[in-house]
């Protein structure tokens, strides 16, 4: 799954991203509105995160969100196979 695919379905991912980082109020998601940069800002804020930390941290959650599926390795460990894929 691609950001572009998240925002198109910000209704039903939000659940998902709240069950992730409880301490994003119906608030923060409502505002957020599926816009990736506003949900990094966000992650940074409750939990403290560096920017980048905070982008690595959602880019692995949003390649995890679809395992059968290739998505763009980050660069974390996590998602970065040599086949694309996500483990």
């Amino acid at each position: 799954m691609n950001w572009d695919q998240v925002k198109g379905e910000w209704k039903q991912v939000r659940g998902s991203i709240k069950e992730k980082w409880g301490k994003l109020t119906d608030n923060d998601l409502t505002v957020i509105d599926g816009k990736k940069d506003q949900l990094v800002g966000a992650l940074q804020k409750r939990y403290g995160y560096e920017k980048e930390q905070a982008e690595r941290a959602l880019d692995d959650f949003v390649c995890h969100m679809d395992p059968g599926g290739s998505c763009s390795p980050s660069k974390s460990e996590d998602c970065s196979t040599s086949s694309g894929q996500c483990h």
